[in-house]
C-alpha cells in the first residue's frame, strides 16, 4: 500500500506493479469502508483483438467451437476497424476466482475505474445475490467449459463437423427455452456434472451389445396404457425446459447429441441470473466504482486531473437520453441502477417526510451500506424497481406512462400522472418490463401422440395479446422438429383457451453421424 497522500500513478501510463497497487488500494476501500465480500480476483490485460474474441464467445475465456462465434467476431471487428463502434473497457466473468479482463489501451485512470467496477462491484454482486447462489456454480464453470470444449472437439473428430454443427445450431436456437426458471430444483454442480458425463460415456460403451438389435420388441401396448394422463405423468409434462425434455425423451438422438444438449442447457442456466439482474448488477458496479474513485481522490491517491478524467467517463456511462431523443431506446441500466442506489443512500441518511411514508423500514436508519448490501443480496430487477423506486426519483427522471391501445381509444393518452396513484402505476409498469415471467414467452411441452404419429405438442400461453413472431417461430420450431425427429406443433392460446394460431413443422433430419 502507498503512504497517505502518495499518488498511485501519474499521467496515463501504467505497468503491472502499478496495477497491483491500484488493486490493493481499491480493495482496502471496498472491504474496510464498503463492507464488500468478493471472490478472489484474477486480473488479465488483453488486446483489442482479444476483446473482440471475448465478445464473440459471450465473454467466456473457454468455449467450444461454433461458426456463429466466428461470424460475430468478423462483424464486431469490421465495425470496430471502421470506427462505427467502441469496445468495452472490461469484461468480468462470474467465476471463482473472478476474472476481470482489462483493455491494454486503457489509461491508468480507466484501469483504476474498471478494477473498482468489475473486480469489486460486479464481483460482490456475483458472490452475494440470491439468484447467482441458486443457479450458478462459480467454482466449477471454468472446468466445465474446458470439458465442453474438449468434448465438442472429440465429437467433431468422431461424428463429423457437420453433424455436430447441426446439433449445436438446433440447441442454440432453443437455448432460451432450456433453463429451469423456478427455485426448488437441485443446484447445478458443474464439476460433478462433468464427472457424471464421463460415467455416462463409459456405461454406454460397456453396455453396448449389437445382439439387442435382434430381440423382438413384443406386442404393442393397448391404447388404455397410453392414456393421456399416464403419458403426461411418465414424461413429466407439462415441461417448460424444452432442451431437458429433448435430452431425456427425443427418440432418435444419439448419446453424444444428448450430451451436447446438456452442455448448452447448463451454459444457458449459468447466464439466466444475469438476464434478471441487468439493472441491479450494473447499478451496483457503477455505485461501487463511484464510491471507490471518490475515496481515492479524497485520500490523495489520485490527482485532480485523473479524477476529472474518471468523471467524464462516468458521466458518459450514466447518460440517459430523453424520450424524444433519437438515441433513446429505453432506460439505460447503468443510469437507472446508479440513480436508484444513490437515492436509497439518500433515503437512509437524509430522508424527507415523503420517504418516511413510502419507505418506513429504511428511511433514516443511517447505515446506507448495510441497506444496500441487503438489497444487492435479496432482490432482482423486477422486485428491486417495484419496491425501491421512489416518487422523488420518478420526478427527477420525469417518468410517465402512456397508454396506446387502438381497440380502446383512437389516440395515445397519459395513463399515470405524478400523484400517489400515478407513482404506483408507473413503478408497477416499469418493474413489469424487467419481469421474465411477463417478457419471456411461456411455452411448454403439453403432450406427445405416442399411439399415433409421435407428434410433439407445445402450447404458448399468450399474455395481453403478445403473440410470437411468425418467421422466428417457424425457424425455431424447425430446429425443434429436427431434434425430435417427428412432427412438432405449437398452439398459441389466450387465457380463455381460444386458439389464436397454430404451427406445424416437419423434421428435415439431421446429418447422419459416422
Amino acid at each position: 500500500m502507498t503512504a497517505k497522500g502518495e499518488l498511485l500513478f501519474e499521467g496515463a501510463e501504467w505497468d503491472f506493479q502499478k496495477l497491483q497497487r491500484i488493486h490493493d488500494a481499491c480493495e482496502e476501500i471496498a472491504k474496510s469502508e464498503l463492507g464488500l465480500d468478493t471472490y478472489p480476483n484474477q486480473i488479465e490485460v488483453i488486446t483489442a483483438e482479444q476483446m473482440l474474441d471475448a465478445y464473440s464467445s459471450v465473454g467466456m475465456p473457454l468455449f467450444y467451437k461454433h461458426w456463429s462465434f466466428g461470424k460475430h467476431f468478423a462483424h464486431h471487428e469490421a465495425f470496430y476497424r471502421k470506427g462505427l463502434m467502441g469496445l468495452a473497457y472490461e469484461i468480468v466473468i462470474n467465476s471463482s476466482p473472478c476474472i476481470s479482463y482489462l483493455m491494454e489501451e486503457n489509461t491508468a485512470t480507466m484501469q483504476t475505474l474498471v478494477i473498482a467496477h468489475a473486480a469489486f462491484g460486479h464481483n460482490h454482486f456475483f458472490k452475494n445475490n440470491y439468484l447467482f447462489k441458486q443457479w450458478t456454480d462459480a467454482e466449477g464453470i471454468l472446468d466445465y467449459l474446458d470439458f465442453a470444449k474438449s468434448y465438442v472437439a472429440q465429437c467433431e473428430e468422431r461424428h463429423g463437423r457437420l453433424a455436430v454443427e447441426q446439433t449445436l445450431d438446433a440447441a442454440h436456437a432453443l437455448m432460451s427455452h432450456g433453463i429451469d426458471r423456478y427455485p426448488g430444483k437441485k443446484k447445478l454442480d458443474l464439476r460433478a456434472e462433468e464427472k457424471r458425463a464421463g460415467e455416462r460415456r463409459l456405461h454406454e460403451e460397456s453396455a453396448f451389445n449389437d445382439l439387442w438389435r435382434t430381440v423382438p420388441t413384443g406386442p404393442a401396448k393397448s391404447a388404455e396404457l397410453l392414456s393421456s394422463e399416464r403419458r403426461r405423468k411418465l414424461l413429466g409434462m407439462p415441461d417448460e425446459n424444452l432442451l431437458y425434455f429433448l435430452e431425456k425423451t427425443a427418440p432418435r438422438l444419439q448419446p453424444w447429441q444428448r450430451e451436447l444438449l446438456r452442455i448448452v442447457r447448463h451454459i444457458a442456466q449459468y447466464f439466466y441470473p444475469q438476464s434478471q439482474t441487468k439493472v441491479m448488477n450494473e447499478g451496483t458496479a457503477t455505485y461501487v466504482h463511484y464510491r471507490i474513485m471518490t475515496r481515492l481522490h479524497e485520500k490523495g491517491l489520485i490527482s485532480d486531473g485523473n479524477f476529472l478524467e474518471f468523471l467524464q467517463s462516468h458521466t458518459n456511462v450514466v447518460f440517459q437520453p430523453d424520450f424524444d431523443d433519437q438515441r433513446f431506446s429505453g432506460f439505460n441500466p447503468y443510469a437507472l441502477g446508479f440513480a436508484m442506489m444513490q437515492d436509497i443512500e439518500r433515503i437512509v441518511t437524509n430522508p424527507e417526510d415523503e420517504d418516511r411514508e413510502w419507505f418506513p423500514d429504511i428511511a433514516g436508519t443511517g447505515d446506507a451500506m448495510a441497506v444496500l448490501r441487503d438489497v444487492w443480496a435479496n432482490y432482482r430487477d423486477e422486485s428491486f424497481i417495484s419496491q425501491f423506486l421512489s416518487p422523488r426519483l420518478m420526478r427527477h427522471l420525469r417518468m410517465f406512462h402512456l397508454h396506446d391501445d387502438p381497440a380502446e381509444t383512437a389516440g395515445v393518452r397519459v395513463d399515470a400522472i405524478h400523484d400517489e396513484r400515478g407513482y404506483r402505476r408507473v413503478r408497477r409498469e416499469l418493474a413489469r418490463q424487467y419481469d421474465v415471467g411477463f417478457i419471456d414467452p411461456n411455452i411448454e411441452v403439453v403432450d406427445v401422440d405416442l399411439a399415433g404419429n409421435r407428434r410433439l405438442m407445445l402450447r404458448h400461453a399468450v399474455v395481453k395479446g403478445a403473440q410470437l413472431n411468425e418467421t422466428d417461430t417457424k425457424r425455431v420450431l424447425q430446429h425443434l422438429a429436427d431434434l425430435w425427429s417427428y412432427d412438432v406443433s405449437l398452439v398459441e392460446a389466450d387465457p380463455a383457451g381460444t386458439v389464436l394460431k397454430e404451427y406445424v413443422l416437419n423434421p428435415r433430419g439431421l446429418v447422419a453421424a459416422a
